[in-house]
């Protein structure tokens, strides 16, 4: 799998902060506590714009709710809050936070808050390879065993997508393999990385990532029908070379 740039910078954050905190500068430090079920959707009617430079300041709190941490950092300008992958940071640490997005009015729903600023962004330097991503490729020795290739017309082993990508630019194609990841929820889809046993761990042409509105599980062995997309760049400048989109679970 190839990538450029650090970060699915809009994905799904969540934090709880006790009545009367705000998420903006000026945010008090009064306790958080973490609801221990639910899910925030991406912010779909939130207003985003973008920062234009990086978020720089010293980290005052950081809430984490797997796979995702807010952090309240005390910058030159004051408090705000963002929004990164969650990552081992410690309070009173400086942090940098790159490809920031101003997220107005978001709404979480897991920790029951309405943020009325929040910076999502990337702890990844631009150019530099991300440390950890929603839905990034899993390394070379997850490759798994060979599985049977999907039945049809449009069925496609995975080494067949990149090797035949630019032909099925747009098309709907069937791929069958097994489920190596599984991120729900971020940016309203759910993202799986699947295997087949074919391709190349070491160019990364083993691994597709899909992204769907059903739920698996990882191991699973599925089928998925869903449209090629290429150089799909999906905010910050974060780019798919190949990205099955919208794809719906044939067979389980």
């Amino acid at each position: 799998m190839r990538w450029s740039a650090p970060f699915l910078s809009v994905a799904l954050f969540t934090v709880a902060c006790s009545a009367g905190d705000k998420a903006d500068g000026g945010t008090s430090g009064s306790s958080v506590r973490t609801p221990a079920t639910g899910s925030d959707m991406a912010p779909a009617t939130a207003s985003a714009k973008p920062l234009g430079h990086a978020l720089s300041g010293t980290l005052v709190e950081r809430i984490a709710v797997a796979p995702y941490v807010y952090l309240r950092l005390r910058t030159a300008n004051g408090e705000l809050w963002a929004a990164v992958l969650e990552a081992p940071l410690t309070v009173g640490a400086p942090v940098t936070v790159y490809n920031a997005l101003l997220m107005e009015q978001f709404e979480s729903k897991t920790l029951n808050r309405t943020f009325d600023r929040i910076y999502f962004g990337s702890l990844d330097a631009p150019g530099t390879q991300p440390t950890e991503m929603a839905g990034a490729p899993v390394s070379a020795d997850a490759q798994v065993a060979p599985v049977a290739k999907a039945t049809g017309a449009d069925a496609r082993t995975i080494a067949e997508l990149w090797t035949q990508k630019d032909r099925l630019a747009n098309r709907v194609v069937s791929v069958r393999g097994t489920v190596v990841k599984y991120n729900a929820a971020v940016m309203g889809k759910n993202w799986i990385h699947l295997q087949d046993g074919s391709g190349d761990a070491a160019t990364g042409t083993h691994d597709i990532t899909v992204t769907t509105l059903e739920a698996v599980t990882v191991g699973a062995t599925v089928t998925i029908s869903g449209t090629v997309r290429l150089n799909r760049d999906v905010g910050a400048g974060y780019t798919f070379a190949v990205l099955i989109e919208d794809a719906k679970l044939v067979a389980k």
